[in-house]
């Protein structure tokens, strides 16, 4: 989301490096463009106009136009405001309670019915709670039973009463239910409406006195921009919501959102959701996501991600199957299936460092292994396991087998190749390059 922005950034910082000798003057240039860039991004004027202000200062302040690295110690200025600007620290979500209730808020299609589902499975998956999901959206059609299906997916319980048209009543028996059960967290979906008005105004803030939420969660679509913002702000002065949480940050849109909720509503930004899969969850760190717009990568987050989502155990009979140069196409295709499990492709490359610089302007293929597996299960058991027997005529018949030309088959074996070679230099100790793997 935040691609062009980082690109914008990046080539004003580029161009303050690129003096011998840094000045007031050319700081301020630099301050110029940024802002320019963060209002392009969708960001609030005043808060455009007060971050640049604040680095001015503080990089005047801090002395960097005597410093023996002044651009350096700039971006250290940028990275450390852009981090305030986003929230500072990170906000856990509170989840005391017997049982803690999390009453989601916001507008029509903005995400809550996915996001309660990916919250349910995050909280129970990774913290071992057990999860009551309340459909009480009685409005929209089939919202029932789209939280239900959603339930069954990750093996959540959810309270649903078709007949009962009175989401206040819903709520109090789910409570209820929760205490008898003895649920750690209830999650309750309310309905949106297209736009704010009175009524859904006073629902929820029934819905609120009624259940005595532990948290209030504001449901906003990253993609409205200033408009999400705006929508938030009035949510706020209603019902007093504890957080936000940002959907759709796969999207291409500007991402002003992001940069200006904390600011004028003073609330954490504490879940961001970056895709329709119901593990694409991620808790929001200020500090990981102003290194992000930095190009700086988000290694930290890639590592937890690895270690939620890789089975160690595999990993490493794949580890000794490389030592014994025994790493064939199986082992391959094993490795794909892991990293398609971290997340999207794109996602993924924005956290490794320098990547979104060095791919600028290519396009990321999430489809990028699409065929693979057809390709693989084309060969024979031997092929898979000693891939130096294919050779051309081999090729045509895998290629038919998975009814795809020649040319993706060897794309497959050059991809196959700088995997292997990539896992032996891991290996080595020796640093390779992941970022042609994600090419399209």
């Amino acid at each position: 989301m935040f691609e062009r922005l980082s690109q914008k950034i990046d080539s004003a910082l580029k161009t303050l490096k690129g003096h011998g000798r840094i000045t007031e003057v050319n700081v301020s240039e630099t301050m110029k463009e940024i802002r320019r860039a963060l209002i392009d991004a969708d960001v609030n004027y005043k808060i455009a106009k007060s971050f640049v202000d604040r680095v001015k200062v503080k990089a005047l302040g801090s002395k960097v136009l005597s410093s023996l690295k002044p651009s350096q110690l700039m971006i250290k200025v940028v990275q450390d405001e852009l981090t305030e600007l986003l929230g500072g620290n990170k906000e856990d979500l509170k989840t005391s309670g017997k049982p803690a209730v999390v009453l989601l808020s916001g507008l029509q299609g903005c995400g809550k019915t996915t996001f309660s589902a990916k919250l349910a499975k995050k909280l129970k998956y990774n913290q071992s709670k057990k999860v009551l999901l309340v459909a009480c959206d009685v409005y929209r059609p089939a919202a029932i039973e789209q939280l239900e299906v959603l339930g069954e997916q990750i093996d959540v319980k959810v309270f649903s009463e078709v007949d009962n048209k009175n989401p206040v009543s819903i709520a109090k028996k789910a409570i209820k239910h929760a205490i008898k059960e003895q649920f750690n967290v209830v999650i309750i979906d309310t309905a949106g409406r297209l736009a704010i008005d009175d009524l859904m105004m006073e629902e929820i803030q029934s819905i609120k006195n009624a259940t005595k939420p532990t948290e209030i969660l504001f449901v906003l679509d990253s993609m409205m921009g200033q408009d999400a913002v705006n929508t938030a702000k009035t949510f706020h002065d209603k019902i007093k919501f504890d957080g936000v949480i940002l959907t759709k940050m796969d999207g291409d849109a500007r991402g002003g959102a992001a940069l200006s909720v904390k600011s004028l509503i003073n609330k954490p930004i504490k879940f961001i959701s970056t895709g329709e899969k119901l593990d694409a969850i991620d808790v929001f760190h200020p500090n990981r996501m102003a290194d992000r717009i930095l190009g700086m990568g988000d290694v930290v987050s890639l590592v937890e991600k690895a270690q939620e989502k890789v089975d160690i155990e595999t990993a490493r009979k794949i580890q000794k199957k490389i030592a014994k140069k025994q790493f064939g196409y199986d082992d391959f295709l094993t490795q794909i299936k892991q990293v398609q499990k971290m997340g999207s492709m794109k996602d993924l490359v924005g956290m490794i460092p320098g990547a979104n610089k060095a791919l600028s302007g290519v396009e990321i293929d999430e489809n990028v292994f699409k065929g693979v597996e057809a390709l693989i299960n084309s060969m024979t058991p031997k092929e898979r396991q000693y891939p130096k027997l294919i050779d051309f005529s081999r090729k045509k018949r895998i290629s038919k087998g998975a009814g795809v030309g020649i040319e993706e088959m060897n794309k497959l074996v050059k991809q196959f190749e700088q995997m292997n070679k990539m896992m032996k230099m891991m290996q080595s100790g020796k640093k390779s390059n992941l970022l042609n793997m994600f090419k399209k």
